[in-house]
């Protein structure tokens, strides 16, 4: 039986017993506060400009693009180590390269939206991954001063199992479909990825814009289309172009290439790990180790974000559970693809079943890797995380009364998984028909990382830093 859901919200709460406090988030920028914690600090030499920068009301991409027509480079001059969330007040480093200059050459940045709260100068660019973690600070508003109590009880609780690591519903768009545009293109099926990706459903979030160009795709009226999607839609404008131009469905796919391929296909892994995820806290299993688990290395130093093998004899050792209890390794779960590192026995049974509920096998991957691109080369992902820093208070101002939850998360990991825990307000989601053009639509709530419905822009994979072409200083 397919099961087509993102699983974006949990089926069951690592934290059932206490009750959930309701409210809103992100109802202004100021509710919503994260600030990047670096990797390491600029040298104070070098050919790039290193910028701390707070912004507001702006994507990442966004800000790349200012600070490239700021400093009069090309937008891939610009490094950034994470994406960050637009509706929020954000905090992160920023690198341009301008050899020969420094910050002093360059006249103040005149935009309401940032601020340059420091600057420096260091040797290489900043790379995806480059940084520590992220650190949040979320009013919930909406709710009474005494929610503040289940809220520390629910973070006390996650900060003694760790926080379930799964891909937030901003993965999935505000379509929440983006995973099946990633299972269309593995599947080969060219004309239900374009469907998915153009078509017209059930759209209530959709703004008027998009919903008509929609309608227009489905009348076949391509070149008119185009007009409805902004700027920041390129996937959707390249493939209508393509298809006014006469390509065939294949070949309107083709223009899907690069980071957008790459985001659809990660968006369906992400579907496919949250399955897992979920069996997993269904089973209560999720701060524990089996036998045939690849166990996932927090710590620090040589060894991190690596995985090993948990036979009989490391579940029996006492060092075993002891890192385990201290949560400096958690089990690990699929980023499917076809170099993916396997697990056995009960977990990879486990972790096929969630692939086949997908209506995907191991054997698609491998054709699909040598099409699509590395994004199918596949990986694992702890399947928790660590809290860190956890603190709750309640408070008011002239909006109101609300609770605070700050916290420190590791990178790549979603702090609306920890507000889903805190708030529940998201009911278990129900299965519909496997008929992809009837996926329900969810608004985007996204926080860090930021990457907007059926875009190019993605995070990072996983909790592990990737790979770069400089080696981190």
């Amino acid at each position: 039986m397919l099961d087509l859901s993102p699983h974006s919200h949990p089926s069951v709460y690592l934290t059932p017993d206490v009750p959930g406090i309701g409210g809103l988030i992100k109802q202004r920028p100021d509710d919503f506060l994260v600030e990047e914690v670096p990797l390491y600090q600029p040298c104070g030499t070098g050919e790039h400009i290193y910028l701390f920068v707070q912004k507001r009301g702006l994507s990442t991409q966004q800000l790349v693009a200012i600070l490239a027509r700021h400093f009069r480079v090309r937008e891939s001059d610009v490094g950034y180590a994470g994406l960050k969330d637009k509706q929020a007040i954000t905090r992160q480093v920023m690198s341009v390269h301008t050899p020969g200059k420094v910050p002093e050459d360059f006249p103040q940045i005149r935009d309401d939206r940032v601020a340059v709260l420091w600057s420096d100068l260091h040797t290489n660019k900043l790379r995806r991954g480059h940084l520590h973690g992220n650190r949040f600070s979320i009013r919930v508003r909406g709710v009474p001063l005494r929610a503040v109590f289940d809220a520390k009880r629910v973070l006390e609780c996650l900060d003694a199992v760790g926080v379930p690591n799964r891909l937030g519903e901003q993965r999935f768009g505000a379509l929440q479909n983006n995973h099946l545009i990633g299972r269309a293109l593995i599947l080969g099926d060219h004309q239900a990825a374009l469907d998915l990706l153009l078509g017209p459903g059930s759209q209530a979030c959709l703004s008027e814009a998009n919903t008509r160009a929609r309608e227009l795709y489905a009348a076949k009226q391509y070149t008119e289309a185009i007009a409805f999607y902004g700027r920041g839609s390129m996937p959707e404008r390249r493939a209508l172009a393509a298809l006014a131009r006469g390509a065939n469905p294949r070949r309107a796919c083709d223009q899907l290439r690069g980071l957008s391929m790459g985001f659809f296909l990660s968006s369906f892994q992400s579907a496919v790990f949250n399955a897992v995820l979920d069996r997993r806290l269904r089973d209560g299993k999720l701060g524990t180790l089996i036998e045939g688990d690849l166990a996932w290395r927090h710590e620090q130093g040589a060894g991190a974000g690596a995985v090993f093998k948990v036979d009989a004899p490391t579940l029996a050792s006492a060092e075993t559970a002891e890192r385990l209890a201290a949560k400096a390794i958690s089990p690990s779960g699929p980023m499917w693809g076809s170099e993916m590192l396997r697990a056995t026995g009960e977990t990879d049974r486990t972790e096929l079943e969630a692939l086949a509920a997908m209506g995907v096998t191991p054997e698609h991957l491998g054709p699909a890797h040598a099409q699509l691109g590395d994004e199918l080369r596949g990986e694992r992902r702890p399947l928790r995380v660590p809290l860190m820093y956890a603190e709750v208070d309640a408070g008011g101002d002239e909006h109101g009364s609300y609770v605070r939850c700050g916290f420190e998360l590791p990178p790549g990991a979603f702090a609306t998984v920890v507000m889903d825990e805190v708030m529940k307000v998201h009911a278990p989601f129900t299965p519909d028909s496997p008929d992809t053009s009837d996926t329900p639509d969810t608004p985007d709530t996204s926080e860090s990382p930021d990457a907007p419905p059926n875009s190019a822009e993605r995070e990072p994979k996983g909790g592990r830093e990737p790979k770069d072409d400089e080696a981190h200083p």
